[in-house]
């Protein structure tokens, strides 16, 4: 046989190690990441099939955690993957954040420090860069909206009052609670995010719509400016 050009598939396996069969026999449970992230895919490249790109993509990342955080650039740049394996990826990621946010119970009421943490806290604990958010509130202290303002580098997160408020305005917010995540782990604020804070604060005052705190999440802990006396 010539092996010359042979591109290899899924069909080349055992049955028994495809996952898409190994889904349908024993449920999404019993399989790895990597072999879910390959169902996901379809298909593969010209060199390596869906399995072996999943695999591929996770030894990349290393973690589901810097999976969650990746861009469509960092996915597009990895050999076989491309911009439109990349969207599926992303899109399925969306999807399952999307999924873990949903409820049917009325709007979340932030009532305290902790309610706005608990908000994000899930997701946001384990991003691998700094990404600020804002919860937008409405009079009744409700959530209106979560909005993503920023993603930054391993310990910065550049923050603007445009990007900051431009949503917030366009949904009649009265009020924001900042949040973003520290990925070391550690919420104590840096002198940055004590200065970001204020001009935030200073900003919000001139358009009418209050920052009532600021959270730092870390990993399962975070930090409440309100609390701390900072605001």
């Amino acid at each position: 046989m010539d092996t010359a050009g042979y591109r290899p598939t899924m069909k080349d396996l055992p049955e028994d190690m495809r996952p898409r069969e190994r889904l349908a026999k024993e449920g999404a449970d019993a399989l790895s990441e990597v072999e879910l992230l390959a169902i996901l895919l379809g298909t593969g490249s010209r060199q390596a099939t869906a399995l072996d790109l999943a695999a591929l993509i996770m030894a990349h990342f290393k973690s589901l955690r810097s999976l969650l955080g990746s861009t469509i650039e960092e996915l597009s740049g990895i050999k076989g993957v491309g911009p439109a394996k990349a969207c599926q990826i992303k899109a399925a990621l969306e999807f399952a954040r999307r999924i873990s946010q949903y409820s049917d119970s009325p709007r979340p009421v932030i009532k305290s420090p902790e309610d706005a943490a608990n908000l994000l806290m899930e997701e946001m604990r384990h991003f691998d860069r700094e990404h600020f958010r804002a919860v937008l509130l409405n009079t009744k202290n409700q959530v209106i909206g979560t909005d993503k303002v920023s993603v930054g580098t391993l310990n910065s997160s550049a923050v603007h009052p445009r990007e900051l408020f431009r949503n917030a305005i366009k949904r009649s917010a009265a009020s924001v609670i900042l949040v973003h995540n520290h990925p070391s782990g550690d919420p104590t604020p840096s002198r940055e995010d004590l200065d970001i804070t204020e001009r935030l604060r200073e900003a919000g005052k001139i358009i009418g719509i209050e920052v009532l705190d600021h959270i730092i999440i870390g990993d399962n802990r975070f930090i409440s400016f309100k609390a701390k006396g900072f605001i």
